[in-house]
C-alpha cells in the first residue's frame, strides 16, 4: 500500500483546529517534533526541535520522548532511528526522498569502494541507511571541513555524495578527493546572472549561499555556510538586505529574528519555484497529524544495517565533539 493512498482514505476527518489537535496528541503519545529548517513555515513553527541535520542528529539521539516525528527527509528520519533503536520514529511522508540520497544507490556506491579500498570514505549525512552502513565517517555541512582535517594526509578519500560540497571542501582544506558526482536539485539550479541581476537591483544585499551550490555561485558569495551557518550569520550582522542562496523556507527563521530586514529568496534559472525543496514540501500539516493519530509511516530498519550505519555516525560525533573540547580549551 502506497503512502498516497493511505493518506487519502484517512484525510477526511481531520480537526479545525490542527495545531492544538498536534500538541494534544504530543502530550498523549509522550512525542516530539524535530523539524528541517526547509520545512513549511507551519511546521517550523509546531517543532519542538528546529535546525539543520547536525543539530537534529543530536536532538534525536538525546532525546527522551518516546516517539519522534521528523519532519524533514527520509535520510534524516532513518538517521534518527539509527540513533533511536528502542524508540519509535515516524515521517509524515515516506515518499519525502533526497536527490542526493536517490542519486547514490547503495549497490553502485559498493562497487565505488571497491574500487578504492585503500581510500577512506567520508560520506555527506545525504544518504541512506544503505549507504552509510558502507562509509567510514559521516559528515555534514556543518562540520565537513573539520573531519576532513582530521584524516591523516597519507590516507586518501573518498567523498560522496554531492560534487559541489566536495570540491568545496577541498578547496578549503587543500585535500585531493576522489568525488561522486551527485548534487542538489535545488542548489543547482541557482545561477551567477540571476545574482548579478539581484545585486544590481539590491545595492550592498550580501549574498549567503550554501556550499552545496555550483562553484560559480559560491566564487560571488559574501558568505558560505551550512543552513545554521546562514541563519547565524543574519542573526550577526545587520546588513539592511541579504539573498539567500539556500532553500527558502529557511527565510522564516530570518523575517521572525529580524522583520525589518530585506530578505531575496535567489530564484532559480528555470520557470519555476525551484529554490522550494518539492521533497520537502511533501509533509504538511495534515499529515503531520495524521502520523500522530494513526502511528503511520513508521521507520523500521533491519538491526544489522543500523548497527552497521551506526558505526560511522558515531565517528562523525567523537570528531566533531574532539573539535568543540579543542576549540573550548
Amino acid at each position: 500500500m502506497t503512502l498516497g493512498s493511505a493518506f487519502d482514505r484517512r484525510s477526511t476527518q481531520l480537526p479545525l483546529d490542527l495545531v492544538e489537535a498536534i500538541e494534544d496528541m504530543k502530550r498523549k503519545k509522550n512525542a516530539v517534533i524535530l523539524a528541517h529548517y526547509y520545512q513549511d513555515p507551519d511546521i517550523q513553527d509546531i517543532a519542538d526541535v528546529l535546525g539543520d541535520s547536525l543539530a537534529l542528529a543530536r536532538a534525536a539521539q538525546k532525546t527522551d520522548a518516546d516517539v519522534i516525528v521528523f519532519c524533514g527527509v527520509l535520510f534524516m528520519a532513518e538517521t534518527a532511528k539509527i540513533l533511536n533503536p528502542r524508540r519509535r520514529v515516524f515521517i509524515p511522508d515516506l515518499a519525502a526522498g533526497c536527490s542526493l540520497a536517490e542519486g547514490c544507490p547503495a549497490d553502485a556506491f559498493r562497487a565505488f569502494r571497491k574500487s578504492h579500498p585503500d581510500h577512506v570514505a567520508v560520506t555527506y549525512i545525504n544518504c541512506s541507511a544503505e549507504v552509510k552502513a558502507l562509509s567510514d565517517i559521516i559528515c555534514t555541512s556543518s562540520n565537513a571541513e573539520s573531519i576532513i582535517r582530521q584524516i591523516p594526509a597519507d590516507r586518501p578519500i573518498l567523498f560522496s555524495p554531492d560534487k559541489n560540497l566536495g570540491k568545496y571542501i577541498a578547496g578549503k582544506t587543500g585535500r585531493e578527493m576522489l568525488l561522486w558526482q551527485g548534487s542538489c536539485i535545488v542548489h543547482e539550479a541557482f545561477s551567477q546572472k540571476t545574482i548579478l541581476d539581484l545585486k544590481a537591483g539590491h545595492p550592498g544585499a550580501k549574498l549567503l549561499a550554501h556550499p552545496e551550490c555550483e562553484e560559480p555561485v559560491l566564487a560571488l558569495a559574501d558568505y558560505i555556510g551550512s543552513t545554521t551557518g546562514i541563519l547565524k550569520y543574519v542573526l550577526e550582522h545587520d546588513d539592511p538586505a541579504f539573498i539567500i542562496a539556500t532553500e527558502s523556507n529557511i527565510i522564516h527563521q530570518m523575517k521572525k529574528a529580524k522583520p525589518d530586514t530585506t530578505f531575496i529568496a535567489l530564484p532559480s534559472t528555470a520557470d519555476c519555484n525551484c529554490n522550494l525543496c518539492p521533497h520537502m514540501a511533501l509533509n504538511t500539516m495534515e499529515k503531520v497529524y495524521l502520523c500522530l493519530r494513526d502511528e503511520t509511516p513508521e521507520i523500521e530498519m533491519d538491526e544489522n544495517l543500523r548497527m552497521s550505519a551506526l558505526k560511522p555516525l558515531e565517528r562523525m560525533m567523537e570528531m566533531s565533539a574532539s573539535v568543540l573540547a579543542a576549540s573550548a580549551a
